[in-house]
């Protein structure tokens, strides 16, 4: 029975990765992802990202399959302040949408504890994390590191003025 509840809470944030695309291409136009979303930074803590599993998901994203997914955020040899705030953006965009399908998968997890199905809600909640609010994390802790050198690029570009 477990395996059938990890196979559909797998369909489950599968479908839940489109709802956070949809949900992030309406929310990205407006002030309130431009100026709160786009800064969000709820778990600054490293050992506590390390032990959610954040680096598990680092290491899944860089060498397995998972790399091709969002292409957008890799950052090419050379590049400058505005190819570094372009791909912050669209680390914002992968963040949000996931941040997005959790909240979406969520509602399962608490519709199966209202059906009192607590081990498939458990699962679920297993692998919303893994699968959604880690790569969320990640996002963010790929933005901590990438301001840090936006900002050393941007000094060093002020003092050569």
């Amino acid at each position: 029975m477990i395996a059938v509840y990890i196979s559909l809470s797998i369909s489950i944030v599968f479908i839940s990765f489109i709802v956070g695309m949809v949900i992030t291409a309406v929310v990205q136009k407006t002030d309130f992802y431009k100026k709160t979303l786009s800064n969000l930074n709820f778990l600054e803590s490293e050992k506590l990202n390390t032990l959610i599993g954040v680096g598990a998901v680092r290491w899944l994203v860089r060498n397995t399959f998972f790399k091709i997914f969002n292409p957008n955020i890799k950052i090419p040899r050379g590049a400058n302040s505005a190819d570094l705030r372009r791909i912050r953006d669209e680390m914002t965009k992968a963040e949000i949408g996931h941040l997005s399908a959790f909240l979406f998968v969520t509602l399962f997890m608490i519709m199966k504890i209202f059906q009192q199905e607590y081990t498939f809600a458990v699962v679920i909640l297993a692998v919303n994390v893994l699968m959604n609010l880690c790569p969320s994390l990640l996002q963010q802790q790929n933005k901590r590191r990438l301001d840090g050198v936006i900002s050393r690029m941007t000094k060093i570009l002020r003092s050569k003025t």
